[in-house]
């Protein structure tokens, strides 16, 4: 299926979600996760307009802008290595896995321009996640305030691999009390109005818990064989 067909299902279904949330669709930014894809379709994903993509690996990104260069709003979403950063840092609007102290060090030094990033939350507790433990977060933000070129613009969180509703919801639902928790504190460098959660098997559920932004592959883009 073309993914401009896939796109229009997709759209119905952040409707009803909305819809049942009493939210509007304008509300959620669609990102299309393009890791397992060609450049060619990520071009695809573009045409059929959507504006922003996603990459979880430096090497990924840069092929991608290689061919599109800055027409999406790029998106890293995976675990960023210190020693990566210059490689993408130039090139990327958002980062949504700052977890770290040296990653924000290495941001904050190698950047040009203020960085939007997103704290990854693990609010599952998962060993495989990545992530700072909730009750860390807002710590780690008040000690972000010294560095100029980094924009706290909201929270990050994978949800656990499971059909159990319950369990999503628990989990999108602590990321973003914990979202008002930070924008309670107003900090003026970390506004914190995003809320990144979601992916093909359950955005429908986390843009009802309040999600802002989706990452959306396989069910948008699909995968390469």
């Amino acid at each position: 299926m073309k993914v401009a067909a896939k796109l229009e299902q997709i759209r119905q279904q952040i409707e009803t979600a909305c819809r049942k949330s009493g939210r509007k669709p304008e509300e959620v930014t669609v990102i299309a996760v393009t890791k397992y894809v060609s450049a060619e379709r990520a071009k695809e994903a573009l045409e059929a307009g959507i504006t922003n993509l996603g990459e979880n690996r430096d090497d990924g990104l840069l092929e991608k802008w290689q061919m599109l260069g800055d027409k999406p709003a790029w998106h890293f979403i995976g675990t960023l290595q210190t020693r990566k950063v210059k490689n993408i840092i130039d090139k990327v609007d958002y980062i949504h896995s700052l977890d770290r102290q040296s990653l924000a060090e290495e941001i904050n030094k190698r950047a040009s321009r203020q960085v939007k990033c997103l704290i990854q939350v693990n609010v599952s507790g998962e060993d495989s996640k990545h992530g700072l433990a909730p009750v860390e977060v807002i710590g780690f933000i008040e000690s972000l305030r010294p560095y100029q070129n980094i924009s706290i613009q909201g929270l990050m969180a994978m949800a656990p691999l499971t059909d159990d509703e319950e369990i999503l919801r628990n989990c999108f639902h602590k990321l973003k009390d914990l979202r008002d928790q930070v924008q309670s504190r107003q900090f003026e460098f970390a506004p914190c109005t995003e809320l990144s959660m979601g992916m093909s098997n359950d955005f429908a559920i986390a843009i009802e818990e309040g999600a802002t932004m989706v990452r959306i592959g396989t069910a948008l883009v699909g995968e390469d064989d």
